[in-house]
């Protein structure tokens, strides 16, 4: 039980990118009333952008 805990939070950022903040970029989008670029959806583009964000800080070990 300990090392599956172990292996979750070896990828926890990714996840926190893909979970918290893509919807968070889709909802934003929506109330400022943004299209998402190349003709994606708003959701599609916040799993892009939150996926990228969150394999960034998982590789890195930070987020900025």
């Amino acid at each position: 039980m300990t090392e599956a805990i172990r292996k979750l939070f070896l990828i926890m950022p990714f996840l926190f990118g893909i979970g918290f903040i893509a919807p968070l970029t889709a909802q934003l989008m929506t109330y400022w009333d943004i299209d998402g670029p190349f003709g994606m959806s708003r959701i599609a583009f916040g799993l892009a952008f939150g996926g990228a964000w969150g394999l960034y800080a998982n590789i890195k070990g930070r987020w900025i």
